[in-house]
């Protein structure tokens, strides 16, 4: 089933009939270009309704949930009042500043072949899965106590003779636009590093970590993260332009994904100090991006560097991430949309990318730009960006649409068409879709309007790059098939 994406790819572009692409709806289909939406579907709701759509239970999966919602763990989630929207989006801005940064080819020699950076400002509107670090030590016993011996010296002795207890759940966000994977670690004094509500990372509780020395493969491949040597012991440091940073020992440990999937050896970032406003729900990142340091990478063996995910419509249900090929009762060429991924030396490896070729709103289409249609695909940047002018038309064609039904209301932070939907119990909305080399993605409603806005907003510059937002993302299952060279899209997924 490898690179399965890649055969698909290739029908859609030669104009196969069987194509199983569906094109956006035409002007000439009346309705067809509206859907009416229940505007109760679109809230947060005060219960976690978990999985909305079956998760693909025979692949190697974990549930995901969003920040600030039911589904997050009580203790999480009454940590701390989520943010404002204008905060929110505050946030957001800095994100898409980040990632826009690390793409342009304007920025100085250095800077351009240095490690891909994402803002480690949290954004709250993010994706967060539960891992599980380590293999914690035994208490001793009695009886070892008196003839000296530590019962983590008799692994695999069996329950009760030394057997090595699982580790500690953390609490970590999705990044596709990140390459080092890293947590919080005893000791941890606050500040520099951020509270948590789950327990410390304590790398001398478990019996299967390890810190990478400095003469070891694994430290002198870090590269640009590599951040000296204290002890004989690896230092990363992995550094953000505006001015935020996480630093520690690089080291392994066992990590466990689900009851069936765990990773030997996994490398990661014992972070002891980091800089930057993070959210006490999360302990760390887990990087997914495509450097050689990510969870993707040091997987490649085993899921052959492909993945998926499917955010959820709201934090009120339940999402997952996939490691691997589709499970089989979706890995079927109708099932998706594919498009091939563009690779850019002069980008960093860590971004994953598709060639966005237009916009349609209503039936109307929107071309983007050139310059700016080799979109990037990012789980934690919230608002798609678009280059000026075309944003300017997607903005003109929706509120064409929405002309005469809905009262304006002022804008939000970066978000400039609002409507004031008080008193409304659904809402006749225009359909949205993205047409990429290889087929058309209509969006849910979720993916449309965000606080009753429109959920785009423009680049500073037509030169820049599209970034393809997590709420554009929501119940479609993104397929990254990374050696394949293609992304597929599969609609109501989740």
């Amino acid at each position: 089933m490898a690179h399965f994406l890649a055969l698909v790819l290739l029908l859609a572009l030669s104009g196969s009939s069987s194509s199983p692409v569906v094109v956006a709806r035409g002007s000439d289909h009346g309705g067809d270009e509206y859907m009416i939406v229940a505007m109760s579907s679109l809230k947060l709701k005060s219960a976690c309704l978990g999985h909305r759509v079956t998760p693909p239970l025979n692949s190697t999966w974990m549930p995901l949930d969003l920040m600030d919602g039911p589904c997050s763990s009580p203790s999480s989630s009454s940590a701390a009042a989520a943010p404002s929207v204008d905060e929110l989006l505050r946030r957001d801005q800095l994100r898409a500043d980040e990632v826009q940064k690390r793409l342009s080819h304007n920025v100085g020699d250095d800077e351009a072949n240095g490690p891909a950076s994402s803002t480690v400002t949290q954004v709250n509107h993010l994706a967060k899965i539960k891992v599980e670090l380590g293999s914690r030590k035994p208490a001793k016993t009695k009886a070892s106590q008196l003839v000296g011996i530590h019962p983590a010296a008799t692994v695999g002795g069996g329950v009760g003779t030394g057997t090595l207890l699982p580790g500690v759940i953390q609490t970590v966000v999705l990044d596709t636009a990140s390459d080092v994977p890293w947590v919080q670690c005893v000791p941890c004094p606050i500040p520099p590093c951020h509270p948590q509500t789950d327990t410390f990372y304590d790398p001398t509780n478990s019996g299967s970590y390890a810190a990478f020395s400095c003469s070891s493969a694994a430290c002198r491949q870090l590269g640009p993260y590599a951040n000296g040597c204290i002890n004989n012991q690896c230092q990363y440091r992995v550094a953000y332009p505006d001015g935020s940073s996480t630093s520690g020992t690089y080291s392994s440990d066992l990590l466990t994904l689900n009851p069936t999937t765990s990773v030997s050896n996994f490398q990661f970032g014992c972070s002891h100090a980091d800089q930057g406003n993070f959210d006490s729900q999360t302990a760390g990142v887990m990087a997914l991006g495509g450097g050689p340091e990510s969870l993707i990478s040091q997987t490649a063996s085993t899921f052959g560097r492909t993945f998926s995910y499917c955010l959820p419509p709201t934090a009120s249900y339940v999402g997952y991430l996939v490691l691997g090929a589709p499970a089989p009762s979706v890995a079927s060429s109708s099932s998706y949309v594919v498009t091939p991924m563009i690779r850019d030396n002069r980008s960093p490896a860590t971004f994953y990318r598709v060639l966005l070729r237009a916009i349609t709103v209503a039936g109307r289409r929107i071309d983007v730009p050139a310059a700016g249609g080799a979109a990037v695909l990012d789980s934690r940047t919230v608002i798609t960006r678009l280059p000026p002018a075309a944003y300017a038309a997607v903005r003109a064609a929706f509120r064409s649409a929405m002309m005469g039904m809905y009262r304006p209301a002022p804008p939000k932070g970066s978000l400039d068409t609002c409507y004031d939907f008080r008193g409304v119990r659904s809402v006749k909305l225009p359909r949205v879709a993205l047409v990429f080399d290889g087929g058309v993605v209509e969006l849910d409603p979720s993916g449309i309007l965000f606080n009753d806005c429109l959920a785009f907003a423009a680049n500073r510059d037509d030169r820049m790059p599209v970034i393809l937002g997590n709420v554009q993302q929501q119940t479609i299952e993104v397929l990254y098939d990374v050696d394949g060279g293609a992304v597929g899209f599969r609609r109501n997924a989740c």
